[in-house]
């Protein structure tokens, strides 16, 4: 298996889904915990952030079978805090489902 670069990790946390089926959001301490548990390298939150921006890049829009336009991540505050939590759009979770298989646990 090659090595995974933190837009990977990033893009596959994103897909993730609870029970219940549904994505669910994720804050910049909740991603760095889950891709240091997973793969075992710490990234700081300005890293963090720049993988979510490099999502809506067009290399990573190809790379990961995402939409070509409109938004990928969506983003909202913390009930009572200065941070935000982001997730995936259902429209791109839904246009990669009509378009590309997906890997089954890919960390």
């Amino acid at each position: 298996m090659s090595k995974l670069t933190l837009d990977d990790c990033v893009y596959n946390c994103l897909l993730e889904r609870d029970v219940n089926g549904s994505v669910r959001y994720w804050s910049f301490w909740d991603l760095q915990a889950r891709i240091h548990r997973k793969v075992g390298t710490f990234y700081g939150e300005p890293s963090i952030s720049a993988a979510l921006r490099n999502l809506r890049k067009k290399e990573a829009r190809a790379k990961y079978g995402l939409p070509k336009f409109g938004e990928i991540v969506l983003k909202r505050r913390i009930q009572g805090s200065k941070g935000y939590e982001y997730r995936i759009t259902e429209s791109a979770l839904n246009y990669m489902e009509n378009s590309y298989a997906r890997q089954k646990d890919p960390f």
